[in-house]
This record gives structure tokens, C-alpha cells and sequence, in this order.
């Protein structure tokens, strides 16, 4: 059983779409970042950092937090969605590692700048739109060809998906990244991710891209 702290937002949603894929069972904890509960000291016992998502696993008493961290040990704990040859789970941690460096801190400080400040700004506006906008150019040249990320179906692509599901925060057109698009849409349409998507609450529809 997996303690799951959680709220919507992409590095939550990475977590309960592999729980989800996983179907391994899983208690949720809503943590509302809008009212401060990642401040409790209930909470920090459990992640010192204060940001979702953390879990506690009840099988190992383990506590993780950073939601790479946490996909990587699911991941390998019940070997799926990570692969055991060598050169193939260098190349989906590093596209993790790609998602967590690169796409989900841009795409944060887009957030930030052009959605919830737009005018404020404008050189932070242009200088992470830019940004986004070549990372999403990476991404559709990495998907020519092939059906994700790293080939196969991997956490790679369930650490991307969430941060692409707000394509539109970025202002992005997903029609001028076809590779993406289609990827989107194919990630999309899997049970899991929509269910996973709407952990601990519904908040909108999926954008279909």
C-alpha cells in the first residue's frame, strides 16, 4: 500500500498516472498548496522540501520525495515502465532527467510569467516562451519515427505527458508539433492516465490537443 500526498499539478499527476498503470493499490492524501498544508509539520515528516507529491510505501516504510525520485523507485520496485537492459534505462532516465531539468522548470516559469503575470515581465515572458517553445521542438524531433519517447511506453513519457497536458499555459499550438501531438492524443486515450489525471480531484477536462 502506497501513501500517496498529492494536488493537481503536473509532478502529481506523473505519480498517480504510474500508480494508476501500476493498479497497485494506493491511500490518497489531498495536500491543498493553495492553503499552505504543505507547511504542516505532519507534512514536512514526511518531505522536509514542503512541495508535492511524496509517498510513503507501507511495504518498505520508505518516504520519497521529487516526483523523479518517486517514478524511479515505482518504476523498479514492480518492474515495469523502466527497462532492466542497461542501455535502454540510461536512455529513458535521461530523458527523465531531461523532463525534470528542462520541460517541467520552463514550463513552470511560463506558468508563472505569461500565464498568471502576463505584462509584468516581458523579458521573462519571451525568454521562457522561447524556451519552451525549443523544448517542445526537441521532443517532437525525439518522437520522429516512433510512438514514445524511448520507444516503448516508460515513465519518461508519464513525466512529460502532464507538463505537455497545459500546452495551451505555454501557448502552444500543438498543430505546429505533429510528433508531439500525436503522441499527445495516444497517451491520452490510455484508462489509466485518465483516471490518473483527475488525482485527488476533477478540476477541468483533459485538453485534447
Amino acid at each position: 500500500m502506497i501513501d500517496f500526498y498529492t494536488w493537481p499539478t503536473p509532478n502529481c499527476r506523473k505519480v498517480s498516472i504510474l500508480l494508476e498503470e501500476l493498479a497497485v493499490p494506493y491511500n490518497v492524501h489531498s495536500i491543498d498548496i493553495n492553503e499552505g498544508a504543505q507547511n504542516t509539520p505532519e507534512f514536512l515528516a514526511i518531505n522536509p522540501n514542503n512541495k508535492v507529491p511524496a509517498i510513503v510505501d507501507r511495504d518498505t516504510g520508505i518516504a520519497l520525495f521529487e516526483s523523479g525520485a518517486i517514478l524511479l523507485y515505482l518504476a523498479e520496485k514492480h518492474g515495469k515502465f523502466l527497462p532492466n537492459d542497461l542501455l535502454a534505462k540510461a536512455e529513458v532516465t535521461q530523458w527523465l532527467m531531461w523532463q525534470m531539468g528542462g520541460l517541467g522548470p520552463m514550463a513552470g516559469q511560463t506558468h508563472h510569467f505569461v500565464k498568471n503575470n502576463p505584462g509584468k515581465a516581458p523579458y521573462a515572458e519571451d525568454r521562457f516562451k522561447t524556451e519552451v517553445a525549443r523544448l517542445y521542438r526537441v521532443l517532437d524531433q525525439q518522437l520522429g519515427g516512433q510512438d514514445y519517447i524511448c520507444g516503448d511506453y516508460s515513465i519518461a513519457d508519464m513525466a512529460s505527458w502532464p507538463w505537455v497536458s497545459r500546452h495551451e499555459w505555454h501557448q502552444i499550438n500543438l498543430a505546429d508539433y505533429p510528433n508531439v501531438r500525436a503522441w499527445y492524443r495516444r497517451i491520452l486515450a490510455r484508462g489509466a492516465v485518465q483516471k490518473g489525471y483527475h488525482v485527488p480531484v476533477y478540476t477541468t477536462d483533459i485538453p485534447a490537443g
